[in-house]
């Protein structure tokens, strides 16, 4: 069977960008609703969650830097629910592999998986807050805010500050609690237990963080726990206008190099791929992609592979790299069972892209529609077959940056790198 041609193509978005990251928080800190918060000789914590958000250890170093300035005393601790499988160990070491360090951001990182309980929903929903943060003089929220890959929230609060205060603080035991409830629990509960946290007085403001389709940050701002759940939603628009996405909404085969929780929550991105697998949740109308292949796990994720189950095929070299205590810790935590179901495995990339291809039905493979990312976090450079590109080459973002040429692999039968 023979493989279409593919060319790699090169994607301008339009999208701003902050250059400078250490004066934009200087000056979002200086704010005089925000900068009287900061009272020197405090302790203040600041949450740092497991998302690959660009350039997060140098947004941490930054505000680390601004309140020592001010006399603090800062110190990091990881707020990210299961992750890490649910160990503080393990949430140490998803944080080095994110560059957030005592090193590299000048503050201590302090990780437990102890938290205390600071009060009750108005369903009766026990709301539980690390303990080191509970103790310290005030908390700092840093979160991306994006669109969802679980669901769509009617009241526009999906992932950001909000999710910080409620899952990312409250650590496995308010991740289990608020996922016992499957996407309700999540949707309808989690603003609730926010709300909660937010009006606690632990919390001092939380700096939102919005980037742009090419993975860079387009706005930083530092937020008044009042104002957090409104700003949010308004910033969630933004991030929706700025949202990356793939140029065609038809393919037969999508081949992801790489997935890892340092790409997206659920390894690929739900939003990109078009894929939810949750019981009871319809799926997204669009993409329409009929072979998903995931072809590597990034070493960021630490051999936790949840989201291979939104792939149809897979590679052996991906699936011997999945450390199953780390995963299902991870996705029994969230109850999405598909999303940590192996699918099959192949012996490498090229057996895996000739199997989708043979399964796609009165498709001649010279006219295949297949693309091939790299993650779907990097979708400003990829590969497109020969059909595809048809289609799009006339589009005014879409530049050539390559020739139309046969898929290239490695004696291993996997794709040359990206």
């Amino acid at each position: 069977m023979i493989l279409p041609n593919m060319i790699k193509i090169s994607r301008r978005f339009h999208t701003p960008a902050i250059d400078n990251i250490e004066a934009e928080i200087a000056k979002e800190l200086a704010k005089p609703e925000i900068a009287r918060r900061i009272r020197p000789g405090a302790r203040i914590a600041i949450t740092a969650g497991s998302r690959g958000v660009s350039g997060i250890g140098r947004i941490i170093a930054a505000i680390v830097a601004e309140l020592k300035r001010a006399g603090a005393e800062p110190f990091i601790v990881p707020a990210m629910g299961s992750h890490g499988g649910a160990t503080a160990e393990g949430q140490v070491e998803v944080l080095e592999s994110l560059g957030v360090t005592e090193r590299l951001c000048g503050a201590p990182v302090i990780s437990s998986m102890d938290t205390v309980e600071i009060g009750k929903t108005p369903g009766g929903i026990a709301v539980h807050m690390d303990r080191h943060a509970s103790e310290a003089d005030g908390v700092i929220l840093v979160g991306r805010i994006k669109l969802h890959t679980d669901f769509k929230s009617p009241i526009g609060l999906e992932s950001g500050l909000m999710k910080m205060a409620s899952i990312g603080l409250g650590k496995h035991k308010e991740a289990l609690l608020l996922h016992s409830y499957g996407v309700h629990g999540i949707r309808d509960i989690m603003p609730e237990v926010g709300r909660v946290v937010l009006g606690s007085g632990h919390i001092l403001f939380g700096l939102g963080i919005v980037e742009n389709a090419a993975e860079q940050t387009a706005i930083l701002e530092a937020i008044e726990p009042e104002r957090i759940e409104e700003r949010e939603r308004e910033l969630l628009a933004v991030s929706m206008e700025l949202y990356p996405r793939l140029p065609v909404e038809e393919l037969d085969i999508l081949f992801v190099d790489k997935i890892g929780k340092n790409y997206s929550g659920t390894g690929m991105d739900t939003n990109t791929i078009g894929r939810m697998r949750i019981q009871g949740t319809p799926e997204p109308e669009s993409p329409r992609i009929k072979y998903v292949i995931a072809g590597d796990l990034s070493e960021e994720s630490h051999g936790n592979a949840l989201g291979i189950g939104l792939a149809d095929l897979t590679t052996a070299r991906l699936v011997d790299k999945i450390d199953r205590k780390v995963m299902n810790e991870n996705v029994i935590t969230s109850s999405f069972l598909a999303r940590a179901s192996v699918p099959i495995v192949l012996d490498n990339d090229r057996e895996a892209l000739l199997t989708a291809l043979r399964s796609t039905w009165n498709v001649a493979p010279e006219r295949a529609r297949i693309a091939r990312i790299f993650s779907t976090l990097h979708l400003e450079e990829l590969y497109v077959s020969e059909s595809v590109y048809e289609e799009i080459r006339s589009m005014p973002d879409i530049r050539p940056a390559g020739e139309l040429s046969p898929f290239a692999f490695d004696p291993d039968g996997n794709l040359l790198p990206f």
